[in-house]
């Protein structure tokens, strides 16, 4: 199995910046596309951005040009990272990391989760 650790969540003023890291461990054989997601309180959690093990990205709309996606792998452990620029109080949610797991069968982990909050 692969675990997913969060960090980095915090309060930030809107304009401030923030950037999250998740850590795996475990196993990383068959790790494949990594992302963020975010959980706003009453809303459906929503993608914020991706990775492909090819370092392909994709963003929402709402966090282009001021988020950035990365993932970079150590020995035994790959670490994904949201730097998050300009931050608005929309940006306020519970981030989540995912990871897609190819073994011999597909599968998502997530993690905990770290709380985001942009005042005003």
């Amino acid at each position: 199995q692969v675990q997913l650790v969060e960090s980095g969540g915090g309060l930030v003023q809107a304009g401030g910046s923030l950037r999250l890291s998740c850590a795996t461990s475990g196993s990383t054989f068959g790790i494949n596309t990594m992302g963020w997601y975010r959980q706003a309180p009453g809303k459906q959690r929503e993608l914020v951005a991706t990775i492909t093990a090819g370092l392909n990205t994709n963003y929402t709309d709402s966090v282009k040009g001021r988020f950035t996606i990365s993932r970079a792998n150590a020995k035994n452990t790959v670490y994904l990272y949201l730097q998050m620029n300009s931050l608005k109080p929309e940006d306020t949610a519970v981030y989540y990391c995912n990871a897609v797991v190819v073994r011999l069968r597909v599968y998502d982990c997530w993690g905990q989760g770290t709380q985001v909050t942009v005042s005003s």
